[in-house]
């Protein structure tokens, strides 16, 4: 017998699901959805990064991110060039507003990571952070691109 409520991808699925649709409402005010705020959050975290690069970062596929990086260069948020050794590479960085908007979700983002390690211990809460990004790791596995 098959038990979707004991399935890993579906449990991880749900639980980023839920953790998506939530935290995108709460945002919303601050003019970024969460697929913006994963760049954003990138670029702050990681600095001025390669189109190619930052789609790793972020999950978000190249295609999908290419134009959603040209909205956010748009409204102000970062800012597209190209590289100076690759003229082909696509750079993006955070602008001043890029930051500014980073700053006021992060209240946010750290609510909700809060909101979903509650009742886990420290220990616990690390613990399963390093078997996510051990998970994904292992994921890549299945990709017939790596």
């Amino acid at each position: 017998m098959f038990d979707l409520g004991d399935y890993l991808p579906y449990l991880i699925n749900r639980a980023g699901m839920r953790l998506a649709a939530q935290f995108g409402r709460d945002i919303a005010p601050s003019g970024v959805g969460v697929q913006e705020w994963r760049v954003l959050a990138a670029l702050a975290a990681m600095g001025e990064q390669r189109l190619s690069d930052l789609a790793e970062l972020t999950s978000i596929e190249l295609s999908t991110l290419s134009r959603l990086v040209g909205r956010m260069a748009r409204d102000g948020l970062v800012r597209r060039g190209r590289a100076d050794r690759d003229r082909r590479a696509l750079r993006v960085a955070l602008t001043a507003e890029g930051r500014r908007r980073t700053r006021a979700v992060i209240p946010t983002a750290r609510r909700y990571e809060r909101a979903a390690l509650a009742g886990l211990s420290a220990r616990e809460a690390q613990s399963l952070k390093r078997l996510l990004r051990r998970v994904y790791a292992n994921l890549g596995a299945l990709d017939p691109r790596t």
